[in-house]
């Protein structure tokens, strides 16, 4: 039998395997139908095909994806779909036009060109979109596919992952249009290739993501959180404790990860890699192999090891402890060790000079600790999950891994905020096993792991302690809580609906 991810996308003519059956069931058919009623509306005709991709909470594993490390994130409820219709080739206008069922979006409009370039100065919700298109005949062409003359698109989109949460509603967005438009081109690839390519169309919008995110959201299996290999991207089923349940919720900062890439994400991206560079030559590399060889913390894990082991530890943190002081290098300090100037390291990456622009200086020892010790964590997740532990010291376990994730990011990655850092004291307060940030952080979610039996009360004293202010200050709607605060178990990954 095939594995999941050498399997195609699967496509269903109706919503139960997808949403099951009873509430869910209902109100996806109601979103079904109101985006096909708007897609007649705004452009006369019914949309060839559906596609959805959800979004996904990481249990534990932050910031390490771009090191190459392995992460353990679940699909949640919440998605985005994608209408699609192809225009014929013989109507008149090349366009792709793409609207969303909320007026907040306005219809954006693009010119029917794979060779487009994104206007990343002038960030419009449509550029999603174009990732996905960009990056679907890229990889066609590579594959030696035929993708014809360019031909107009009609899109509309729905999605309920909520923006800047931290819940990866950038990746459902350029998934489920990439899967789109290659159920509308009728084209097929198994999903493995499918994480893959979606996290390269992403790279066009200017943030350098790792993976994680796509994989999770075109490869989850229901009931299970998966644990995410790269190079290549394979995903392991992880079933979780069934007396728990994660509960995530809402800080109501937002998280502007494709705004902000140069001074928060993109920034630690580039820490990391001069981290990784440093560590090399102080472990014995000649400067100029370091800076060709080493691109990720993970290249230089082996010799960290080594070291370590000749002091009588086998953790690579104890070599960043002695090799890397904990002090911030200037740009000055780092180009001395590795005889080279930053700019010419990183000239093929405009993100990452762009970095370099707005950084005064880099800390290199904080966030090597962070990426190992954080590694390390995601396979004690994985090895607790599979113990013979009892339930009850299986959750506490977990729970004790989630915090010390939490602490890592909060004071070696700096990617947290005074909400986030209110919020999980909250949660922590009232009887979560562990809570943290998830997710690029610097605002957006906490996950909670809680037990089962407590999630309502808990959600409650959630409302009261930390949103009833934020209501009174208007800030969000009483109405509207259901979409910042909510249980999730594992969901589905990434579907193509073609109804009869």
């Amino acid at each position: 039998m095939a594995r999941n991810e050498e399997l195609p996308v699967p496509t269903y003519s109706t919503l139960e395997p997808v949403y099951g059956d009873g509430s869910p069931l209902e109100e996806a058919q109601l979103r079904f139908d109101k985006l096909k009623s708007k897609f007649i509306e705004v452009f006369g005709h019914p949309p060839d095909v559906y596609a959805r991709s959800p979004g996904r909470v990481n249990l534990i594993g932050e910031h390490i994806d771009y090191e190459g490390y392995s992460v353990l994130p679940m699909a949640i409820r919440q998605d985005t779909i994608v209408a699609i219709r192809k225009r014929d080739a013989g109507e008149s206008e090349k366009l792709i036009r793409i609207a969303n069922v909320s007026d907040k979006y306005p219809m954006c409009i693009y010119p029917a060109d794979p060779n487009q370039d994104i206007d990343l100065k002038n960030h419009k919700w449509g550029h999603y979109f174009i990732c996905g298109y960009k990056g679907y005949h890229e990889y066609a062409k590579s594959k030696g596919l035929d993708v014809g003359v360019p031909v107009g698109l009609d899109v509309i989109v729905h999605g309920t992952v909520p923006t800047g949460s931290g819940l990866s509603s950038s990746a459902a967005f350029v998934c489920s249009s990439t899967i789109a438009i290659m159920a509308a081109f009728d084209v097929s690839f198994p999903k493995k290739e499918l994480a893959q390519l979606t996290c390269e169309c992403e790279r066009h919008i200017g943030t350098q993501s790792g993976g994680m995110d796509q994989a999770i959201s075109v490869m989850a299996q229901s009931g299970f959180a998966e644990l995410i290999d790269f190079n290549p991207i394979h995903a392991t089923d992880v079933q979780l404790p069934a007396g728990g349940l994660f509960v995530i919720a809402h800080s109501l900062a937002e998280s502007l990860k494709a705004v902000t890439a140069a001074t928060n994400y993109n920034n630690r991206v580039v820490e990391c890699r001069l981290a990784a560079i440093v560590l090399g030559i102080k472990l014995g590399m000649k400067p100029q192999e370091a800076i060709s060889k080493v691109k990720t913390l993970s290249d230089v894990e082996g010799l960290c090891v080594t070291y370590a082991s000749s002091h009588g530890s086998s953790d690579p943190v104890s070599a960043v402890k002695e090799l890397l002081k904990e002090e911030p290098y200037t740009a000055e300090d780092i180009e001395k060790i590795i005889e080279e100037n930053l700019q010419s390291i990183f000239a093929n990456s405009q993100t990452s000079l762009d970095v370099l622009k707005a950084s005064k200086h880099f800390k290199l020892f904080q966030r090597a600790s962070h990426v190992y010790s954080e590694a390390k964590r995601v396979f004690a997740f994985k090895d607790t999950v599979s113990s013979q532990l009892s339930e009850e010291d299986m959750l506490k376990k977990l729970g004790d891994l989630m915090n010390e994730s939490h602490y890592s990011c909060s004071v070696l990655y700096e990617c947290s905020c005074p909400e986030l850092e209110e919020l999980v004291k909250i949660c922590r307060n009232n009887g979560a096993f562990g809570a943290r940030l998830t997710g690029a952080g610097w605002g957006g979610c906490t996950v909670s792991l809680v037990k089962e039996n407590i999630v309502p009360q808990f959600i409650l004293n959630l409302k009261e302690q930390f949103y009833q202010s934020r209501i009174d200050k208007q800030l969000i709607n009483k109405n509207e809580l259901g979409l910042y605060i909510f249980a999730s178990k594992p969901s589905s990954g990434a579907a193509i609906f073609k109804f009869v």
